[in-house]
């Protein structure tokens, strides 16, 4: 009798081409937020234009499309191989709006944050042997404090963006408060439907539903896009030879030690959805697929790039398993990035808008910074956090600090 063939693992299941392409873009949209909200951030930050906004957008695009593909796909001892979408790290943006307000200019500032990022990037994938050694000095507590101060440090950014940013002649208006408090009360209640694909797409609903508001209403125009080109391709270093700075690199090598710990997070996650072993090997396969991918987004014009936390989510909530859904979600994403046309829509988003959806995304950086999941998961329920609240007070106030009134004292012997 001939022995049956091995059974192929769903996740190196090859799907037909129609479900490769609509679970691919699934991806995208899950996706896609939190990947051009870094660079319209920083952008805002550094006080970049709109031409060299849209031009961030589709070289962050490409490159998370390479990226993408890098860690899903795999070649060599490069990539987890497994349903993993690489972004943009957002631990990066605080540091980098840094940076980049720390230069001459906007443009020095951009070639200051490249060099730091190819640096940290080829220091990981040399380091990633040593790396399991040094993750028991970056505990949750750690990373977690550091979450919290960047999305402390970042509000008030947010705040000024929503009151019409900065240099904005009625600084402050109410029409200003309203699109930025209108875009937050829509993200947040979006949020809260509890519905986990909403969830993951809440921002890009609120960037676009405040946008369209705002043009409806005539204040917001589209001229970026009429003047951006219809094909755009992103060539290596198109603002220069990068700097090298030691605080620059300093402050990138940390925000890699945090990627580090989000990489073998979701990497193990996402091997447990998928049913297949994530062992130490494949967490070092993933973090030289960081390193490669973070060294590419230098020379590329983009950022530091780690797992998406949201799409490990998106893989569990379809089920869909194949890590070639990835791969299309890859190749989706670089042919957007060569569009600056659609990129330009993106740039076109006021400064209001934004403001709001940047305070719901920093808000919940910090929120999720500030404790373990086994915390917050008792902290989050108001019930259980009025109940331990009662519980607490009475033991301070009416146990451990009472001071019994002296003509109870009276007359009883001393405590044994």
């Amino acid at each position: 009798m001939s022995e049956e063939a091995p059974r192929r693992h769903p996740v190196d299941e090859v799907l037909p081409v129609p479900k490769l392409a609509l679970y691919g873009f699934q991806h995208v949209l899950a996706f896609y937020a939190g990947a051009v909200i870094v660079p319209v951030l920083v952008a805002s930050q550094i006080g970049l234009s709109d031409e060299q906004l849209v031009y961030l957008i589709n070289a962050d695009l490409f490159t998370c499309g390479i990226a993408s593909i890098i860690q899903a796909l795999g070649f060599w001892r490069v990539g987890v191989r497994l349903p993993i979408v690489q972004g943009v790290t957002f631990t990066a943006v605080a540091p980098m709006i840094a940076i980049g307000q720390g230069a001459e200019s906007a443009t020095a500032g951009l070639l200051a944050i490249y060099g730091a990022t190819i640096t940290a990037g080829i220091v990981t994938l040399i380091a990633v042997p040593f790396l399991g050694r040094l993750l028991r000095f970056f505990p949750p507590l750690v990373t977690g404090t550091v979450l919290t101060i960047m999305g402390l440090i970042l509000l008030p950014n947010a705040l000024k963006d929503a009151a019409g940013g900065p240099g904005a002649e009625d600084f402050g208006g109410w029409k200003h408060l309203a699109y930025a408090g209108g875009t937050l009360l829509f993200i947040l209640a979006v949020y809260r439907m509890h519905r986990p694909f909403l969830s993951s797409i809440a921002v890009l609903l609120g960037l676009v539903g405040g946008t369209v508001v705002s043009w409806a209403l005539g204040d917001t125009t589209f001229d970026q896009v009429g003047e951006a080109d219809w094909i755009g391709v992103t060539t290596p270093f198109h603002y220069g030879a990068p700097t090298f700075h030691i605080g620059a690199i300093v402050a990138m090598l940390l925000v890699m030690m945090v990627t580090v710990v989000e990489t073998v997070g979701d990497s193990k996650a996402t091997g447990e959805i998928v049913g297949k072993e994530v062992g130490d090997e494949d967490i070092t396969r993933a973090l030289r697929a960081d390193g490669l991918s973070t060294t590419l987004g230098g020379v590329l014009n983009a950022f530091p790039y780690t797992c998406f936390a949201q799409n490990v989510g998106l893989v569990r909530l379809t089920g869909v398993r194949s890590r070639f859904v990835v791969v299309a979600a890859g190749v989706i994403m670089m042919v957007l990035g060569l569009f600056p046309k659609a990129a330009g829509y993106v740039a076109s988003i006021p400064p209001d808008v934004l403001g709001g959806a940047a305070v719901a995304m920093f808000g919940m950086v910090g929120v999720v910074g500030q404790m373990p999941r086994e915390v917050s998961a008792i902290l989050n329920s108001g019930i259980t956090l009025g109940a331990l609240s009662a519980i607490v007070l009475n033991l301070v106030f009416n146990v451990f600090a009472r001071t019994p009134p002296p003509e109870e004292d009276a007359g009883k012997a001393p405590a044994a």
